[in-house]
């Protein structure tokens, strides 16, 4: 059986060099204001994971599975149609948060959302705070 080879890994590629590429002034300007909100919400600087993806501090998961790697404790990403926000698709106030976040759209671990103006910055600020701490009780450093 082959390995799983994790595509989203740290990078040492320019966070700001990023939001630069992105085509829309309106999400370059909306990237660099949530730049912001998840660097003081978080206290971690950003740092790029892939091609595309503002992640806010790492850890290690390891699953039944066997399969494990690392990823960014919050991130989000400006993409081409809508701003992707990643949170733990089983975080346990994720639906009582959405009640109160605004206008967007879920995936499986993604929340989108098309301008941050669409949406409560404080609840987002919550969203944040709560999934870091969820994630860090679910996969405790070792």
């Amino acid at each position: 059986m082959a390995k799983y080879e994790i595509k989203t890994k740290f990078t040492d590629n320019s966070v700001v060099e990023f939001i630069e590429s992105v085509e829309s002034e309106k999400k370059r300007e909306d990237a660099y204001k949530l730049l912001k909100i998840y660097e003081e919400t978080t206290g971690y600087v950003a740092k790029m994971w892939g091609p595309s993806i503002i992640g806010f501090g790492t850890y290690h998961y390891k699953y039944g599975s066997g399969h494990e790697g690392d990823a960014p404790l919050a991130g989000f990403s400006p993409r081409k149609s809508k701003i992707s926000l990643y949170f733990s698709p089983d975080l346990p106030n994720r639906e009582e948060l959405l009640s109160r976040f605004g206008k967007f759209t879920t995936g499986k671990s993604c929340v989108y959302i098309n301008k941050l103006a669409d949406i409560d910055e404080n609840v987002l600020k919550e969203f944040i705070q709560s999934d870091i701490q969820y994630v860090q009780k679910k996969y405790p450093n070792e």
